[in-house]
């Protein structure tokens, strides 16, 4: 499971919000101070500060991609897998068996979180530091109803 692809939108106008700021400074400055940029030292300068701030705004966001597309978590019929991606290198994987299970809660909070259907779902076990907790999953009540089906399934197994 993955994310809702709802809750990048916003990390995604931020972007182009971002990309949008140099063009509006050099109509701005076009505008007030057409002699300065006649000068081609200067000229040069500022694509050169545009190109590094264009380079360090793609750097960003491909950071945030890649952190939103590789916190997964994975559910199978014997166990959970939360991979969690901190940066761009750097990785948390941590996993717990189904029948460990012992509480499942889903919170909904806001007014996109109500019309896109997702929501976080907290998942505690047994063992205090093995809480698992997936953040913005969509439909998150068929997937708490779908881990307390597999976790009872799975405490028949190991319990018969």
């Amino acid at each position: 499971m993955r994310r809702h692809p709802i809750t990048f939108l916003s990390k995604f106008f931020l972007f182009l919000i971002l990309l949008s700021i140099p063009i509006i400074v050099y109509f701005l400055f076009i505008t007030l101070f057409a002699d300065l940029l006649a000068s081609e030292i200067i000229f040069a300068l500022a694509v050169l500060l545009a190109s590094v701030y264009y380079l360090s705004i793609i750097l960003f966001f491909y950071t945030q991609f890649v952190v939103f597309y590789l916190d997964i978590w994975i559910v199978t019929n014997d166990r959970i897998i939360d991979v969690y991606q901190h940066g761009l290198f750097s990785r948390t994987i941590s996993e717990f068996d189904l029948y460990r299970i012992q509480d499942v809660t889903v919170e909904i909070k806001g007014l996109f979180a109500s019309l896109f259907n997702y929501g976080i779902v907290n998942i505690k076990t047994a063992s205090g530091n093995a809480n698992i907790t997936f953040y913005n999953i969509p439909n998150p009540n068929e997937v708490r109803e779908t881990l307390v089906q597999l976790a009872e399934d799975d405490r028949k197994y190991h319990h018969a």
